[in-house]
């Protein structure tokens, strides 16, 4: 079975559900929908979708066929008139099956191969009459000690067999063996003896570049703006997916992604959030110096600028997040401008606030604080004209 490419816009009253299946008899197709399920079959293409929200048959449902695009469009009623339906641009969440959006706390989850794998060991008889070995306390010492780090502090040991390609990744030598503590030491060190007072001058005083650079308007900046238009004239919720339109080629990377879930605590959803804080920040630095571009330099300018990927760091606050942001735009791009951190931060504000108008990420606010009172400036961990790092 083939899954088709699909895409779901909604409005207070309905969920569309729009479904391109080129080579399909128009005439021979099945839809099933109740609740948060919705399946859609028409040879050879199927398509399951668990749903962020209740759907129901009452009549008002309607579908339709384009023969000239090969597309479906089904229209739903919500069983709830006006509710906002979360995460709809969330392919690769819409695609899961129900029941593997829980698991036991702080498990990872399985992919479906390995889940069966499981389910068969444990149909296997038992083999009662296994040889047995008495337990013996090992003579070696303890295992050396394994620091974690990656998405939630979840991964360790990954770059035990990678020593000599290391530097082409990250910037922390040995990072199994390394405290945090120590890896943000030797980050602060490496930064301050990187920084070059005559090259962050050079860019503040001749920055007709730059300033060229900090009039483009990125993508989301109108986005944004329609955004808040709508919901100053409504005062209420809009879909983001309204205002973010990702392209076929962006969707059929979606599709493809690994479905994983991970249940967190509170403390590693944190660094979470923050970590994603920081990786946009540098991906919003580098789309405006690129004008929206890319080059064989992007990779690396991303990875540079965030501390996140570069040494493995993590974040307990927004200040921490923006401070090192700072440091590192002043220490290893070719544009080391302050106005161009500033406008990161705006940046990735807007785009956080498109991704969710009411975001679950509750430290935007903090971050917004710090962005318009200026609290960045007045630390010393950042220099001002004619001051050092």
């Amino acid at each position: 079975m083939i899954t088709p490419a699909f895409e779901l816009t909604q409005d207070p009253d309905f969920l569309t559900i729009l479904i391109r299946v080129p080579y399909a008899r128009p005439s021979e197709f099945d839809v099933y929908f109740e609740g948060e399920d919705f399946k859609f079959y028409a040879k050879p293409y199927f398509l399951r979708l668990t749903l962020p929200g209740r759907i129901v048959e009452d009549g008002r449902e309607k579908a339709s066929y384009n023969t000239d695009e090969g597309t479906f469009t089904i229209q739903l009623p919500k069983e709830i008139p006006g509710q906002y339906f979360e995460g709809l641009d969330m392919l690769t969440s819409l695609l899961a099956p129900k029941k593997s959006r829980s698991a036991k706390p702080l498990v990872e989850e399985l992919d479906a191969a390995a889940s069966a794998e499981l389910s068969e060991e444990e149909e296997e008889e038992f083999e009662w009459e296994i040889e047995q070995t008495p337990y013996e306390e090992s003579s070696e010492g303890p295992a050396p000690l394994q620091h974690p780090y990656g998405f939630g502090n979840l991964r360790s040991g990954v770059f035990q067999r990678l020593q000599d390609e290391l530097s082409d990744v990250i910037d922390i030598k040995d990072p199994d063996q390394t405290p945090a503590d120590e890896r943000r030491r030797r980050r602060l060190v490496a930064e301050a003896a990187k920084f070059e007072p005559d090259h962050y001058l050079a860019d503040f005083f001749e920055d007709e570049a730059i300033q060229h650079i900090l009039k483009y308007k990125p993508w989301w900046v109108d986005a944004h703006k329609k955004m808040t238009a709508l919901q100053r004239e409504s005062h209420q919720e809009h879909d983001s997916h309204t205002f973010v339109v990702f392209s076929e080629e962006e969707r059929e990377q979606l599709r493809k992604f690994t479905n994983k879930s991970y249940l967190l605590d509170k403390r590693s959803r944190h660094h979470v959030y923050l970590g994603l804080i920081d990786i946009l920040l540098a991906y919003c630095y580098e789309i405006r110096v690129n004008e929206g571009d890319k080059n064989v330099e992007s990779s690396w300018n991303i990875r540079k600028l965030s501390a996140t990927l570069c040494w493995l760091e993590s974040f307990t606050c927004i200040p921490d997040v923006l401070v090192s942001f700072g440091r590192r735009v002043l220490c290893y791009p070719l544009y080391r401008h302050f106005g161009l951190v500033t406008r990161a931060l705006s940046d990735t504000v807007m785009i956080l606030q498109l991704v969710s108008p009411k975001p679950e990420i509750s430290t935007l606010l903090d971050m917004s604080w710090f962005c318009e009172n200026g609290a960045m400036e007045r630390t010393n961990l950042v220099p001002l004209p004619g001051k050092s790092l």
